[in-house]
């Protein structure tokens, strides 16, 4: 029988906790989007379920792969898969903001993704985690700017949260470069805790009818 450390464990509960908060995320968006019919919260509907669902993956895949299959490793596989998954969600976030292109097109952001990608060691992961970075740095600094102009506490949350997910993917980013750290829990944690600032003003939707996120909703 496999014998499983207690901060794999926390990285399963983390992960599946991250999954509870995605999908309850989702489901607040989807109960605004009937409510008002706005595109922007079809999108966000689609990019919180993709980031729950994303985080599942690898919560029960690691699950299933230590208690059910006993294997005496995890499959890497499985956690580029979650993370992939995330990075739809991220792209539909970056995508309420009017973003026109994958990439964006700006000096500032070319600037931010080339050191990410020429570092020696690239896997596939590293590649994904990178992408999602640029996502949430574009859609933090969109929102910011949004704030500068509204000036609504529930904009202050959007950031703060989109910026906590930024971090947490560039922690994350890192821990594939020092997989024995204790890198990958700190990113997991800070990316629940960004699903925990949007969850503030996300779970007002049903009641207000909307909640700006760097554009009008």
């Amino acid at each position: 029988m496999v014998i499983v450390s207690d901060p794999f464990i926390l990285e399963i509960v983390l992960n599946l906790l991250g999954f509870v908060v995605g999908l309850a995320l989702g489901i607040f968006s989807y109960i605004g989007f009937k409510n008002t019919g706005s595109p922007t919260l079809f999108r966000l509907n689609i990019s919180f379920f993709s980031i729950g669902i994303g985080f599942g993956v690898v919560g029960f895949g690691f699950m299933i792969e230590s208690f059910v299959l006993n294997f005496n490793h995890v499959d890497e596989g499985i956690q580029t898969l979650g993370i992939g998954i995330q990075t739809v969600g991220y792209f539909f976030i970056a995508f309420s903001h009017g973003i026109k292109s994958f990439f964006p097109k700006s000096r500032y952001f070319k600037s931010i993704a080339i050191p990410l990608f020429i570092i020696p060691g690239n896997s596939l992961e590293h590649i994904i985690r990178s992408i999602s970075f640029i996502l949430l740095v574009y859609g933090t600094i969109e929102t910011i700017m949004s704030y500068m102009e509204n000036r609504k506490t529930s904009t202050i949350f959007v950031a703060v949260g989109l910026g906590l997910l930024a971090l947490g993917e560039f922690l994350g980013w890192y821990s594939v470069i020092f997989p024995k750290s204790i890198l990958y829990l700190v990113s997991l944690s800070t990316k629940i805790a960004g699903l925990g600032a949007l969850f503030v003003p996300i779970s007002q939707v049903p009641l207000r009818g909307g909640v700006k996120l760097g554009g009008n909703i």
